[in-house]
């Protein structure tokens, strides 16, 4: 038997990404689908005016929008985001996300092996 590194999805069946988590009022949900070093997957839903403050991470961060639209805060520099677009979130700079109405999206981080 071998060891699966995905967790939390259906193995070898064709899924609709933004189908594995659902929408709940005044909440961010998540679903983790691969954690550790070198790479973490997490989807996430937002309901409209939840928020993530501003941190920073090990890593460098990737935001693919799977439905939805938000604010991403990265440094000093604000940018909308709507479904189908991505950005990347350097290591270290701090970063904030805003649900400017409910959105979806696939977080990223991927971190240095050394």
């Amino acid at each position: 038997m071998s060891k699966h590194f995905i967790k939390n999805i259906d193995f070898a069946k064709v899924i609709k990404m933004d189908s594995l988590v659902e929408y709940q009022e005044g909440r961010v949900v998540s679903r983790t689908l691969a954690q550790g070093k070198p790479l973490s997957l997490t989807l996430f839903a937002f309901d409209k005016a939840e928020e993530i403050s501003s941190h920073s991470a090990g890593g460098d961060a990737m935001v693919y929008i799977l439905d939805g639209e938000t604010q991403i805060t990265i440094g000093d520099e604000k940018f909308t985001l709507k479904k189908g677009e991505t950005i990347i979130m350097p290591a270290h700079i701090p970063h904030a996300l805003l649900a400017t109405e409910r959105f979806k999206m696939l977080l990223t981080v991927v971190f240095s092996l050394s």
